[in-house]
C-alpha cells in the first residue's frame, strides 16, 4: 500500500505544463517555452573543460562527505569577496543540487508538528520539503505592492512556540523580486532561524543582492551553481550552516547521499574562479529579455506593480483575463502554443497570476508575446456581445 506521505505530495504544475507541451511538440506543433526556469545558455567553457580534465585525471571517486575542501574554500572565498562575510569551509556542506540541502536543513530543524513560515506565493516544492520532514508549512500572505515580500512587523505576530524557521528567497521564484536590506535586517532580528534560498544570486539587474549572512549567523544559506552558471543538469549545490548543525547534516548526508559527484565539484571550483565574465555576458542578455517581456506584458494588460529585478521570472497579474490561472495557462498553451505557468502552482495567494520565464531567447520571447497578444484579442472578440464563440 502506498504511504500517505508519498501520496500526499502535490504534482509540480510547471512539469505538468511542460509535459503537455512536449506531447504537442511530438505531434509536430511548435511550442514557445516560457514556463521552465532553465537558462538556454550553454555551460561556460571553463567549467566544461574543468570537468573533462577531472574525468581524465581519474577524479571520479567518492569525496569527503562535506565536499572537496578546494570547493568549500572557494565558496568561503566567494562569500568573503562578494558579501564581506567570514564563512569557514567547515560550515559548508556540498550537495547534489540545492534540493538535498533544503531537505537536510528541514530534517535538522524540525520535530513532528514544528512549523516553518514561508511567503505565499512560494517556490512550489518548499512545502514538500517541510512536510517530508514531518513539519508544517505556515503560509504568510504577501502583497503585490510589496514585491511579494514579508512585512517583518506583521510577520513577528505569526511566530509561535513551534516556529523553527522563516524561509526567505531573494531573488525570488516565482516573482523575480529582490529583498531590500532594511527588510532583511528586520527579519534577521526575529527569533527563529532563517533559511535563505540564494540560488538566484548573481542574476540581479538593478542594484545588488544581499546575503542573509550579512545580517545574522543564525541562518541556513542555500546556494548552488544551476542558475548563475547555467548548470542545471550538473546538480551541484551547497548549504552554509551555523557550526552546531554541520555534524548532524554531515551524518545525514553520509547516510542518504554519501557525497556529491567528484568531477562536478571540480567544475564548481572553476565556475567560482573563472566564469565571472561568462556570467556577466549572460546577465546582459537576460536583462534585455526582462525589459522586453515586462513592456510587452504591460501593453497587453497584465499587471506588474513592482518590476522584477532578479532571477528570470515575471509573476504577472492576469485577473482581468481570468480568475482561474490553471485553466488560463492550459488554454494559452493549447490555443497560442505558448507554455506559461499558472500562479496557483505557487500558492493560493498567487491565484489569478501567471509566471513567465525569460530564460528563452529574445526571438522566442517576442514570438511568444505576439502569440499571446493574438490569443487575448481572439478571446476578447469571442466574448464580445454579438460575436461568435470560438
Amino acid at each position: 500500500m502506498i504511504s500517505k506521505k508519498s501520496a500526499g505530495i502535490e504534482p509540480f504544475l510547471v512539469m505538468e505544463v511542460l509535459e503537455k507541451a512536449t506531447e504537442m511538440e511530438r505531434r509536430g506543433e511548435r511550442v514557445i517555452h516560457l514556463e521552465v526556469g532553465e537558462l538556454d545558455f550553454d555551460t561556460p567553457p571553463c567549467i566544461r573543460d574543468a570537468a573533462f580534465e577531472a574525468i581524465n585525471a581519474g577524479k571520479t571517486r567518492y569525496t569527503h562527505s562535506l565536499g572537496l575542501v578546494e570547493l568549500r574554500e572557494a565558496i568561503a572565498q566567494h562569500y568573503r569577496d562578494r558579501y564581506g562575510v567570514t564563512v569557514h569551509p567547515e560550515q559548508i556542506l556540498v550537495t547534489s543540487g540545492t534540493s538535498p540541502a533544503m531537505l537536510l536543513a528541514c530534517f535538522a530543524l524540525l520535530e513532528r508538528g514544528d512549523n516553518i513560515l514561508l511567503p505565499d506565493p512560494y517556490y512550489a516544492c518548499y512545502p514538500s520539503f517541510i512536510t517530508l520532514a514531518d513539519g508544517v508549512p505556515r503560509y504568510i500572505e504577501v502583497r503585490e505592492e510589496d514585491g511579494f515580500h514579508y512585512r517583518p512587523g506583521s510577520l513577528a505576530r505569526k511566530i509561535g512556540k513551534r516556529t523553527k524557521a522563516i524561509l526567505v528567497n531573494s531573488p525570488a521564484n516565482p516573482t523575480g523580486t529582490v529583498l531590500d536590506p532594511e527588510r532583511m535586517k528586520a527579519l534577521s532580528q526575529l527569533s527563529p532561524y532563517i533559511i535563505s534560498d540564494e540560488i538566484y544570486h548573481g542574476l540581479v539587474y538593478e542594484g545588488r543582492e544581499r546575503s542573509m549572512l550579512e545580517f545574522t549567523d543564525r541562518c541556513f544559506v542555500i546556494n548552488g551553481f544551476s542558475k548563475r552558471y547555467a548548470m542545471t543538469g550538473w546538480r551541484l549545490g551547497y548549504v552554509i550552516v551555523p557550526g552546531a548543525f554541520i555534524r548532524p547534516l554531515q551524518t545525514m548526508h553520509q547516510n542518504f547521499f554519501i557525497s556529491a559527484n567528484a568531477f562536478v565539484q571540480w567544475a564548481g571550483v572553476a565556475a567560482l574562479k573563472y566564469a565571472g565574465p561568462d556570467v556577466e555576458r549572460m546577465k546582459e542578455t537576460l536583462n534585455a529579455r526582462r525589459k522586453h517581456m515586462i513592456a510587452r506584458l504591460r501593453e497587453m494588460g497584465f499587471g506588474i506593480t513592482v518590476e522584477p529585478t532578479g532571477a528570470f521570472y515575471v509573476l504577472a497579474n492576469a485577473k482581468k483575463f481570468s480568475g482561474d490561472s490553471l485553466a488560463l495557462a492550459f488554454d494559452i498553451l493549447e490555443e497560442a502554443r505558448v507554455g506559461v505557468t499558472p500562479g496557483i502552482a505557487f500558492g493560493r495567494n498567487a491565484e489569478g497570476y501567471l509566471r513567465f520565464s525569460y530564460a528563452n531567447s529574445l526571438d522566442n520571447i517576442r514570438e511568444g508575446m505576439d502569440r499571446i497578444e493574438s490569443y487575448l484579442k481572439r478571446r476578447h472578440s469571442s466574448r464580445s456581445p454579438g460575436s461568435a464563440t470560438l
